[in-house]
């Protein structure tokens, strides 16, 4: 039996599709018939060969996948079980889920969470993952509903869209921050109280602005990072989780020493365990699917070559899931 995978063969080059066997998969002790994966910025750079993703050759691509388990050497998962993975090195060490058989390892998966269909899951993705770290580093670090309104920045794409609606179902006034006129409506329709345009936090960041953010969660990185930094209010905190602006920080102590604020770093891809099935049960219960859905569009396998081009372009909003063959 073959089934079909788009896998990094040449450095430096796009992502093929091609033919596999089960021969061709890797160690592991469970083996997952994948019905679903999604697309991520990562996911992105590793198709068109534009990234350094995969640290060996050959890889299938993919960061995330969802699906049922067909064999299983592990006490923890029977045939037939839904589970998720995200993260661990997929598309990077280990291949991905770009294809419609995968091996993996036993202490990488998560049951499918009560509330979300193994469709949905995937419309959440290491995306929506990696937002819910950063709402829950955000309760962590004390930011609450009324301690004032919360900055998501790149808020049009997939960590920012679901961060907008995972924080404005808890309460939190949430401001979206975008370059895009086009998402306006539709970030309002997430939750979103106000918008804030990109250019505004784009410019060259004062050591201290006005007091503006209880907190925010930042996917973009550089110069935007270090102007939210100076504007977030005393003892606030940033769940930083992103670098689409670029890996730069060019701020200065002052938001740290002066006004006590918190640097939160998010890691979705080695985020321990019991932390990973702390987000998912959250976003089972926190995240609406109908809302959801509505920022999730739907797509097949042969289109991941053109949808890998459109997130590097910034031209997707919200989720996209990979409906494997």
């Amino acid at each position: 039996m073959t089934y079909p995978a788009y896998q990094l063969v040449d450095k430096g080059k796009p992502a093929q599709r091609v033919e596999l066997t089960d021969d061709s998969l890797p160690e592991g002790d469970v083996t997952v018939d994948v019905a679903y994966s999604s697309l991520n910025y990562k996911d992105g750079l590793a198709v068109t060969g534009q990234g350094r993703i995969a640290r060996n050759l050959p890889m299938v691509c993919g960061i995330d996948l969802a699906g049922t388990v067909a064999e299983s050497e592990s006490p923890d998962w029977q045939v037939g079980d839904e589970v998720v993975l995200t993260g661990w090195g997929l598309s990077e060490v280990h291949p991905g889920g770009y294809t419609t058989r995968q091996r993996v390892r036993s202490d990488w998966l998560v049951a499918r969470p009560e509330g979300l269909s193994l469709q949905q899951t995937m419309a959440v993705g290491t995306a929506g993952f990696t937002a819910m770290l950063a709402v829950l580093a955000l309760e962590d670090a004390g930011v609450r509903p009324d301690s004032g309104p919360v900055l998501v920045t790149g808020a049009g794409g997939g960590v920012g869209s679901v961060a907008v609606a995972v924080l404005a179902k808890l309460g939190y006034e949430v401001d979206a921050s975008t370059g895009r006129a086009d998402t306006h409506d539709y970030l309002r329709g997430l939750g979103a109280s106000g918008i804030v345009d990109r250019a505004e936090l784009s410019g060259e960041a004062k050591p201290l602005g006005s007091e503006r953010w209880a907190g925010a969660v930042d996917t973009v990185g550089s110069t935007t990072l270090a102007n939210v930094l100076s504007q977030i209010r005393r003892a606030g905190a940033v769940a930083a989780c992103g670098l689409a602006g670029g890996p730069d920080l060019p701020a200065t102590v002052m938001p740290f020493i002066l006004r006590g604020v918190s640097l939160l770093g998010i890691d979705s891809v080695m985020c321990p365990m019991p932390r990973r099935r702390r987000a998912w049960e959250r976003l089972g219960e926190d995240l609406s699917t109908d809302t959801l859905d509505a920022m999730t569009e739907v797509h097949g396998f042969d289109e991941v070559p053109e949808l890998a081009e459109r997130i590097l372009a910034g031209r997707t909003r919200g989720r996209v899931v990979i409906a494997l063959p």
